[in-house]
């Protein structure tokens, strides 16, 4: 069913990653101002929930565990969580589903709604683009953001505005709210999804050893002895909260920075949107296509001809190995200062 000004229900499938979801935000912006009575609803991952959830333009999130989808020995529960899932998305009668995701996964998924348009990339992956009865050429040579508001753009909506709708503040932890409010503070991420991506915790130290901010160390559990190795080259010039925020305190941590310095990660792109300066430090991936999105970011990449590669293994590191810290503090000296 359409209201009088477009699609009255729409459905976005953007599981995963954390720094693709923050990547779909301006299209979540562009939708809604275009169709502010339509009612978004987002399929994302498990544990990433927590970025959307409270969100005033999304009116429903439907959750999967899509890690457990490749295990063997949960086909069982698998089966049955996708017969639910099916069925619920055929009950919800989309007027429209949109693809961001672009695998073989979503493209089922938004084939399953049975919604009359079905929208997603003319190239994306694992035959996905055959679920859809409309297709967009995106472009792999462009920024995410860019590509993901041409689909936007296919349905009517104006683009040229490019906003970061992140939900309502919530910080639960009097530790962090201490550490928020007692001055002004840098944030390092020294932790990445690819092995590949991460530069040495003990270089991450040494710079923040030389900033002229205190710095806060972010990441999830499986990065506390990074941060650890972090606080102790700093000598006593940074705090590990690695481990110990959820996703919308890690937002907010993120919100009231004054610089992040940041692997090609997630956090990197909240950071982003909310235009905090960024030194982002790259090796086999492409600023290009996933660098911190807007004006004002500070990109420290390899010169190996082999960079970028986009291998998650590597047994040389030589992109990330030829970065070093004197080389950081002078990109940060030449563009941001005290």
């Amino acid at each position: 069913m359409k209201t009088s000004g477009g699609p009255a229900k729409i459905l976005v499938v953007k599981p995963s990653s954390l720094g693709d979801v923050v990547h779909s935000l301006p299209f979540l912006s562009a939708v809604k101002t275009r169709y502010p009575e339509a009612e978004v609803h987002w399929v994302i991952a498990r544990g990433l929930e927590g970025l959307l959830e409270g969100h005033p333009m999304i009116s429903s999130l439907i959750v999967i565990n899509k890690d457990e989808w490749k295990s063997l020995s949960k086909v069982g529960r698998t089966a049955g969580e996708l017969r639910r899932l099916f069925r619920r998305l055929r009950a919800e009668r989309y007027d429209v589903c949109v693809d961001l995701q672009g695998l073989l996964r979503s493209g089922i998924i938004t084939m399953a709604t049975g919604a009359p348009l079905r929208i997603g990339f003319e190239e994306a992956r694992e035959g996905s683009r055959f679920f859809y009865n409309r297709r967009i050429r995106g472009g792999r040579e462009i920024h995410a953001v860019d590509r993901y508001l041409k689909i936007a753009g296919a349905l009517g909506c104006s683009i040229e505005e490019v906003l970061f709708p992140f939900p309502p503040a919530t910080v639960k932890s009097g530790d962090i709210m201490k550490i928020m409010a007692s001055g002004a503070y840098a944030v390092i991420v020294p932790g990445a999804r690819w092995d590949t991506k991460v530069w040495s915790a003990a270089n991450f130290g040494r710079v923040a050893a030389e900033l002229p901010w205190r710095s806060v160390v972010i990441g999830g559990r499986a990065d506390v002895q990074k941060a650890e190795a972090v606080v102790r080259e700093s000598g006593g010039r940074a705090v590990s909260l690695a481990g110990k925020t959820d996703l919308r305190e890690l937002v907010e941590i993120m919100r009231n920075a004054v610089l992040v310095i940041s692997n090609d990660s997630g956090p990197m792109h909240i950071a982003a949107g909310f235009s905090v300066p960024v030194v982002a430090i790259f090796g086999p991936t492409s600023p290009e296509r996933t660098g911190p999105y807007g004006k004002g970011h500070i990109i420290v990449k390899s010169d190996e001809a082999c960079s970028p590669c986009f291998r998650r293994r590597c047994d040389e590191l030589k992109c990330m190995k030829g970065i070093t810290v004197a080389k950081v503090l002078q990109k940060i000296d030449n563009n941001i200062g005290e």
